[in-house]
């Protein structure tokens, strides 16, 4: 693997030692390189830009195409949904590596030098994909900070993950212009929806003996309370949490938020809500009030303002 990244960092032909040589010229040629950062407790030094990354999760191949940093991808793997319009075409021209995760043979044969995972699952030691074992390989690799944050999640952590992944490809000034853009489009929402009436949410993510939920640690309640919704489950720690039926009955919310991902379709989500007969006194489930989120627009990634948008039109319709 070495060798692999010393020619593309090269070039081809010369010796070791003019390799080396060039890779070293090509590292100081970039500002702000060498490059330390700790992320979820590994300590990574970078000393220069990634030139052949992989992207594991949805919004973790999101968040570099949001970047402009297309060209850098050099596979990709796991779609939760389909990637929004405006990263298709580049999304197209970037080797999908596998349906969901490669296996480390697949991974390594895509030459990396930096693993990028959404969840803390893209980096299974059982699978071989563990952090450590791809640092072995030389192989830097990241974690979104979702995933090994002690607390509620929310939009400082949101800065921290644009900011220090913009910052590793040596183009800060990109992230900061991504979170601008993105704190201006939650500011309008949350200016918008800060008088009215917060209702009662349910976060249906699946399950059938028991519910998946969204509990108060994760993005995805940090996004509801800013759309002008309280969710009924924020007092769980964890970004996502299992109830009883029983529970959900007692907390009596007003409306339910179905995340949308996976083999089952929210109109049989919906279907398995409207048929238990348990649930018919739900207020949500009685009056029918759903709204709709994909999975991916409800974790840490670039999705965070499309989010708080399209949850703040269904929550208060009626808020200019």
């Amino acid at each position: 693997m070495p060798l692999v990244v010393l020619v593309l960092l090269g070039g081809c032909g010369g010796s070791p030692g003019e390799e080396d040589g060039r890779a070293a010229q090509d590292a100081a040629a970039v500002p702000g390189f060498p490059y330390t950062v700790t992320n979820c407790g590994v300590t990574s030094t970078f000393k220069s830009p990634p030139r052949r990354a992989v992207t594991m999760n949805q919004h973790a191949t999101e968040l570099l195409l949001a970047l402009g940093l297309q060209d850098r991808i050099a596979g990709t793997a796991y779609l939760d949904d389909a990637v929004l319009p405006a990263y298709r075409p580049a999304y197209d021209g970037i080797e999908v590596l596998a349906k969901e995760y490669p296996s480390k043979e697949t991974l390594l044969a895509a030459g990396p030098d930096f693993v990028y995972g959404g969840y803390s699952s893209a980096f299974d030691k059982a699978q071989g994909r563990d952090r450590a074992g791809l640092a072995r390989a030389g192989i830097n690799s990241r974690l979104n900070v979702e995933y090994c944050t002690a607390g509620p999640i929310g939009l400082e952590q949101l800065r921290t993950e644009i900011t220090e992944v913009a910052r590793t490809f040596g183009v800060p000034e990109r992230g900061a212009e991504l979170i601008a853009e993105e704190q201006r489009r939650i500011d309008a929402v949350t200016a918008r929806v800060k008088d009215r009436p917060r209702p009662a949410v349910f976060v249906y993510d699946s399950g059938d003996a028991s519910a998946s939920t969204s509990g108060g640690g994760g993005m995805g309640n940090e996004i509801l309370s800013l759309a002008g919704g309280t969710n009924v489950f924020a007092d769980l720690k964890g970004t996502f949490a299992d109830v009883s039926w029983e529970k959900v009955i007692e907390r009596k919310p007003e409306v339910v938020l179905v995340y949308d991902y996976g083999g089952t379709t929210v109109e049989a989500k919906k279907q398995r809500l409207l048929n238990d007969p348990a649930l018919a006194e739900v207020p949500a489930v009685k009056n029918r009030r759903f709204v709709v989120l994909p999975l991916s627009s409800a974790v840490l990634g670039v999705r965070v303002a499309d989010a708080v948008e399209s949850l703040g039109r269904s929550l208060h319709p009626d808020a200019a």
